[in-house]
């Protein structure tokens, strides 16, 4: 049964012109190709990155956060309630009017403590700055290496530096995949996973096909805006606005370019066009053009955010990063807000790149 399921999936249809098989991509006359089967070391890989990460974010990411005075804000607490708690675990962490009318008569409080004591409650699970600030330190630096290391092997045609270039990337997927539960939650959870699904399966297929030009070029794309992005949100989270900002209209700048305009009129022409001229279209030149029009999709919904936000920035509305739940505070308009549950008072829910100018609303 197991033989026959692996015989289909490695059914050479699949994943081969009809010109091709996979005795033709064995190793022969000192050419070497690329095989699915190198692609195993990147689990292991991926839980050493994860074991690196926790030792980066301990003794590089803690003490360049107090070199750069990252700092926390002091939160209140909300006074220990069986009652409120347990509708808090189970019922929701936003209740309705009617709802804080109910917990109200049930809690002894009034609606106005019960409002408060849910924002306290919000705001003691929200990450703190610190937490923020080291996983932003650690895919900037991340980031960086690769980009420059995919500028070098961009440049090389051997398969060692390609190859370890491959696993290193699917390895830091493999990881990010299996720390986003408990990474910060950002807003765009779910776009984040897919991208994530979307990349790992995109860098093994192309890696196992053969694809490694293309592959190379696509994850050398991503990371020239990522560190970035990143380094833009460790200046965010150290409270210096202005280099947060020139870096995010660079990353924006080069986000666009990289991804709007090269990415689909020059790669994607690549892989979408070209084969066609070589051979039949046959279903791994679907799988790999569908899962590469996924993450473009993606791009186009936060080159959307990103415009938006370079928007405001022009005429002046800076606002904070909208993808992200912003600390909630003590006034009697939070209160207000939280027990209305009007629309305009509540953060949006959107996707990948926009900063906040604001430390202490941030992403």
């Amino acid at each position: 049964m197991l033989q026959t399921l692996y015989d289909y999936f490695w059914w050479e249809r699949l994943w081969l012109p009809v010109n091709l098989t996979w005795a033709d991509l064995e190793d022969r006359d000192g050419r070497v190709y690329a095989k699915a089967s190198d692609l195993y070391i990147t689990l292991p890989l991926a839980l050493l990155f994860l074991i690196v990460r926790y030792f980066f974010e301990l003794y590089v990411a803690t003490p360049l956060a107090a070199l750069l005075n990252v700092k926390e804000k002091t939160r209140l607490r909300a006074p220990p309630n069986p009652t409120l708690e347990h509708f808090y675990l189970t019922s929701g962490k936003q209740p309705k009017q009617a709802e804080v009318e109910l917990l109200s008569r049930q809690s002894g409080l009034s609606g106005r403590q019960v409002e408060r004591w849910f924002r306290r409650r919000r705001n003691q699970d929200r990450p703190s700055l610190l937490k923020k600030f080291r996983e932003a330190s650690w895919r900037f630096t991340f980031y960086l290496i690769a980009f420059i290391a995919g500028m070098a092997v961009i440049v090389d045609s051997t398969i060692p530096s390609q190859y370890w270039y491959y696993m290193i990337e699917l390895s830091f997927y493999w990881s990010l995949l299996f720390s986003i539960a408990s990474d910060v939650k950002r807003k765009d959870f779910k776009e984040q996973i897919i991208h994530h699904v979307a990349t790992i399966i995109l860098i093994s297929f192309s890696w196992f096909a053969n694809y490694i030009r293309a592959g190379t070029l696509i994850m050398a794309l991503h990371d020239s805006s990522d560190y970035l992005l990143e380094s833009a949100k460790m200046f965010n989270y150290a409270g210096w606005k202005n280099t947060c900002n020139n870096i995010f209209i660079v990353f924006a700048i080069v986000f666009i370019i990289t991804r709007l305009v090269i990415l689909p009129f020059w790669i994607l022409h690549c892989t979408v066009v070209y084969p066609l001229e070589l051979y039949p279209a046959f279903f791994g030149y679907y799988f790999f053009n569908s899962m590469m029009g996924v993450l473009q999709l993606l791009h186009i919904f936060w080159a959307y955010l990103i415009l938006r936000m370079a928007h405001k920035f022009i005429t002046g509305k800076l606002v904070e990063d909208e993808r992200s739940d912003r600390e909630e505070t003590e006034s009697s308009e939070g209160e207000e807000a939280v027990a209305g549950g009007g629309a305009k008072s509540r953060p949006l829910a959107n996707g990948h790149p926009v900063l906040s100018n604001n430390h202490r609303k941030n992403d």
